[in-house]
């Protein structure tokens, strides 16, 4: 092979890895998550965060295996002559950094830490995963939630589902933890109850409370009947006669989802129109 090809191979290798012919700083818009600083002589290469999603640990077992919620991901990697981390001194930094703020370590290897951090009634995850000998190394955290349900269904598509299935599942009307007061963020979901039911004038319906399975049995039948009853009283409010609306709560027992996951209690704790 001639030298020059030889050297063009060796150039074209080298500028594939990171860093290589490109200033060695923080990627534009990125910044440490609050909770960790980063090792020493390390920078930002990659930085994404995603308002609700999924992460699966390929470490952890049983519930603490999956997590879902607000998701920032780093990647940081060394700067040419710092000071090289091993990957056992990251993955002991931030064990000992989960540690001090009261957290559980769920899995500790020589490269690899996950944690558990709650505090206030927030449940945070850590994942942190070192590669190349502490060349550079990947931070990992879930904040805890639900998803936001930004799509609510107007007045057209409840009355054709109700039409093709005979009922219709209405997200967007909410209620704070173990309450059965309706949110003044339900306005939009309930307005377009009511111009489905202002459209359609022969339409009676049961408006059916739905929970997850979390808690007691006779607590979430109560509790769904107690917001079944309380959309009623908002839909009468907005003009509806109340002798067209029947309320009722039959709890966890018809799922659309499964309870395993928070993404599925989130879509079983709901209100159905049910035509009479």
């Amino acid at each position: 092979m001639h030298r020059r090809t030889i050297v063009g191979f060796v150039l074209l290798f080298a500028s594939a890895l990171p860093g290589f012919g490109q200033e060695e700083a923080d990627v534009k818009g990125s910044r440490d998550h609050p909770l960790f600083t980063r090792m020493p002589g390390y920078y930002i290469s990659d930085y994404g965060v995603k308002d609700f999603d999924q992460f699966t640990s390929p470490y952890a077992t049983g519930k603490d295996q999956t997590w879902e919620g607000r998701i920032t991901t780093l990647e940081y990697y060394v700067r040419t002559g710092a000071k090289q981390a091993s990957m056992l001194q990251i993955a002991r930094n931030y064990e000992n950094a989960v540690k001090t703020v009261g957290g559980k370590i769920l899995v500790n290897d020589s490269r690899v830490v996950e944690g558990k951090i709650e505090k206030g009634g927030a449940v945070t995850y850590v994942h942190v995963e070192a590669f190349n000998d502490g060349r550079n190394y990947t931070v990992t955290i879930v904040e805890k939630g639900t998803m936001q349900q930004d799509v609510v269904a107007d007045a057209a598509a409840l009355g054709a589902s109700i039409a093709a299935t005979g009922k219709a599942a209405v997200y967007g009307i909410y209620f704070d933890t173990d309450k059965a007061v309706v949110k003044p963020e339900s306005g939009p979901a309930l307005d377009q109850i009511t111009a489905l039911l202002k459209q359609n004038g022969s339409l009676s319906v049961f408006v059916v409370g739905h929970t997850d399975n979390v808690g007691p049995l006779d607590h979430n039948l109560r509790l769904s009947t107690d917001r079944a009853d309380a959309v009623l009283k908002a839909l009468v409010g907005r003009g509806i006669a109340a002798s067209r609306l029947r309320a009722s709560g039959v709890g966890p027992w018809c799922p659309v989802a499964s309870n395993r996951t928070e993404e599925g209690r989130g879509k079983n704790r709901r209100v159905e129109l049910v035509e009479q």
